[in-house]
């Protein structure tokens, strides 16, 4: 019996899988509303989870005609939650959320409509990995194309934010344009009115969905990632950054360049011009020694890796550049975007902080930050103030000001134990790499890209050192032994996919001679 065939004698069934904020439940009780005010019985229930990200919650709703209902002589018996091999309609307000319906069974050839927003919301485990961690998503397409009897799939959040509303009612559109479920357009636009809330910006999220509903191909296109790197401009905003995007031009290998304009815009932000120039100064070293070596015949492969890495180690993550982050303007906008504020409501926002002895030492003066570093009665200070971290808030002058005037230290970074640690260890990194390249131009490219593991701050900070070191050592022991690149980038992957540092220790320990 067809889905909006309103003579069935079987519930519609619909689940819709959402996370904490993306309006499920909005989602949920528009529909009960739409199969009520048109004279059906709706239920609605949910199944909350905590399993991903902010908890995952499963709505099921049934839907039966009144008019079966009176055949029957009696008040329906509806479930309260979904059967695999038993839903009519699957909605997924991202996309691994369809993949978790996939996986649940709850999606079938014989008789379920799939309706998935194809953006993502990354899982812990996505962000938290030391590597690329980002799952696949043209998988759960496959899957998608197989498991379900149609499938559609297209960024509703982003066409909910292009019309300032929420992703609930782009899928609400969705639904409506689909066609899964036997209520005319006019009807779920009503729905919207009746609600009250947001009316206009739902409309027009929702007319959005309901024309790429319509519009949709048969099968959902494949996924491709977006290429991030920047265009190589002309011009520069100020003759400063004229002066060093001119070098970027005239003196490095074109396939190196947007990755260095992706650079210096980083440094620039990260510190100052003079700052990005001592970055340019150390990138003309690695490229002639690329060009000495073979460079050209190998596509500028260590120029381009040194491009990348050499910006990201000076531009460190320390406390100055937590701070400075956490009190920008665009920071608050955003956060306020997200929350859904209005012009003229307040938010606060209270920051979790946990700095171990080593990050307060890193920001002082070098021979102060020193000795405090070694000074045991500073230590069990620090111990018993921030054992368990502090909370403050940044919506109040104190703990504003606090933020700010870490964030203003930038100007003496330079001078700090922290930056004076970093130089040393970018030296003897760019030396191992100069020693290296004469004689085993692959091993040099896999050296710089150990740097990789090189990342964030506090322990994630410290777990990556402590694998990049193990890198380190290992390449300098192996070169002049036989496949020496092909090791190093083995071992460089296991660090990666590893957050143990005990399987790259064991690994290493195997390659290298006693």
């Amino acid at each position: 019996m067809s889905l909006t065939d309103t003579a069935r004698t079987e519930p519609i069934k619909i689940a819709i899988l959402a996370m904490g904020g993306q309006g499920g439940g909005v989602l949920a009780d528009w529909i009960v509303e739409l199969a009520e005010h048109a004279g059906w019985w709706a239920q609605t229930t949910s199944v909350p989870g905590v399993a991903q990200r902010t908890g995952a919650t499963i709505y099921y709703l049934e839907l039966l005609p009144e008019t079966e209902v009176a055949r029957a002589g009696r008040q329906p018996a509806l479930a309260l939650m979904p059967t695999p091999g038993d839903v009519d309609l699957v909605v997924a307000a991202e996309l691994m959320e369809g993949g978790r319906a996939i996986t649940r069974g709850l999606v079938t050839p014989e008789r379920t409509t799939l309706i998935s927003s194809s953006h993502r919301s990354y899982a812990v485990s996505e962000k938290s990995a030391p590597g690329n961690g980002i799952a696949d998503p043209n998988k759960v397409l496959d899957a998608g194309r197989e498991a379900a009897r149609r499938f559609l799939c297209f960024d509703l959040q982003e066409l909910a934010d292009r019309n300032g509303s929420v992703i609930s009612a782009s899928l609400f559109g969705a639904v409506a344009g689909s066609g899964a479920l036997p209520f005319a357009r006019d009807a779920y636009e009503a729905t919207i009115e009746r609600a009250g809330v947001g009316v206009q910006a739902s409309l027009h999220a929702f007319g959005a969905g309901y024309a790429a509903a319509v519009q949709a191909p048969a099968q959902p296109d494949a996924i491709v990632a977006p290429d991030h790197l920047p265009e190589v401009p002309e011009h520069a905003a100020s003759p400063a950054t004229q002066t060093l995007l001119d070098r970027v031009r005239r003196d490095f290998p074109g396939a190196a360049q947007p990755l260095m304009v992706a650079a210096l815009r980083r440094l620039i932000d990260y510190q100052d011009p003079a700052y990005a120039g001592e970055y340019l100064d150390r990138m003309d070293t690695l490229a002639a020694l690329d060009r000495q070596h073979g460079g050209d015949a190998a596509g500028w492969a260590l120029t381009c890796a040194a491009a990348r890495h050499l910006a990201v180690a000076m531009a460190y993550d320390d406390v100055i550049r937590v701070a400075d982050l956490k009190t920008r303007g665009t920071r608050t906008e955003r956060v306020r975007a997200e929350v859904g504020a209005k012009p003229d409501q307040l938010v606060y926002t209270t920051e979790f902080v946990h700095p171990r002895l080593e990050e307060i030492c890193g920001t002082l003066p070098v021979r102060l930050g020193r000795w405090l570093e070694h000074s045991r009665g500073f230590g069990r200070f620090v111990e018993k103030r921030l054992a368990r971290g502090k909370r403050m808030r940044l919506g109040t002058l104190p703990g504003f000001l606090a933020f700010y005037g870490l964030a203003g230290m930038r100007r003496f970074r330079r001078t700090t134990l922290r930056h004076q640690i970093e130089s040393e260890a970018l030296q003897t990194w760019l030396a191992l790499i100069a020693r290296i390249a004469p004689t085993d131009y692959a091993l040099a490219v896999e050296t710089t890209l150990c740097r990789r593991l090189v990342k964030g701050y506090s322990d994630t900070h410290a777990r990556g050192q402590s694998k990049y070191h193990t890198l380190i050592d290992a390449a300098g022991r192996m070169l002049g032994q036989p496949d020496a690149a092909a090791r190093l980038r083995e071992l460089r992957e296991l660090a990666l996919a590893q957050a143990s540092c005990a399987p790259l220790e064991r690994r290493a320990a195997e390659h290298l001679p006693a």
